[in-house]
């Protein structure tokens, strides 16, 4: 730990994750989105040894829910990304895919503990209460898994720096829709430096210290 002007500038990933400075987001691990992904029960299975290991931690823990609007609701930007994704130029052919009820998986059930919070846009941090919630913990990290890496995970980790939080990819716990579209956003985060980059074993080992007595 690096320390400066009275701020302590974690160098390691075990500095950063301070169980009382860090939360974990679990990103979009609905049944409707998940369907789309073709590795999703390995996924599943990644990104549940890392909530399991976040919670005997005692690590805050919040789950993201993108959702869909009705379409007497959408405005330009939703038609324009439902036209893009549903591959159709005509926004009367649009289908809402997420409509309100689209739940977390079950393998992964919050708890009363935790909370999830709905959006509709890519970034957890934009348009939702995420960032008022962290910042009232005094949360200035957070470890992020789930899906998709380069739809929604990479943009939530750019606005998180640009918050001032430090991002902390699990990468073999966020899975994509596209695998070289997400190996580029990886590349672009490593680049950039913002985030930390990590595995499931690691986090969970770090975890796992720290909840040792």
């Amino acid at each position: 730990m690096k320390n400066i002007f009275g701020l302590n500038i974690p160098q390691t990933l075990e500095e950063v994750c301070d169980p009382h400075r860090i939360a974990l987001v679990v990103y979009d691990m609905q049944v409707g989105i998940l369907s789309q992904i073709k590795n999703a029960d390995q996924i599943t299975r990644q990104v549940l040894k890392v909530l399991t290991a976040a919670r005997d931690t005692g690590v805050r823990v919040f789950f993201s829910r993108h959702l869909s609007l009705p379409k007497e609701l959408m405005g330009i930007f939703q038609f324009r990304t439902a036209m893009a994704w549903q591959r159709t130029d005509s926004p009367e052919q649009v289908k809402p895919w997420f409509l309100r009820g689209f739940q977390i998986i079950p393998e992964l059930s919050p708890r009363p503990t935790e909370e999830v919070f709905d959006k509709l846009t890519m970034s957890a941090l934009e348009g939702t209460w995420l960032d008022l919630a962290l910042r009232d913990c005094g949360i200035n990290a957070f470890v992020i898994v789930g899906v998709a890496t380069e739809i929604g995970i990479e943009p939530t980790a750019r606005q998180a720096a640009d918050l001032g939080y430090i991002p902390v990819l699990v990468t073999d716990a966020c899975g994509a829709g596209d695998e070289e579209a997400a190996r580029r956003s990886i590349e672009s985060l490593k680049f950039n430096g913002d985030a930390v980059l990590t595995d499931m074993e690691t986090i969970c080992a770090i975890f796992h210290r720290a909840a040792a007595p």
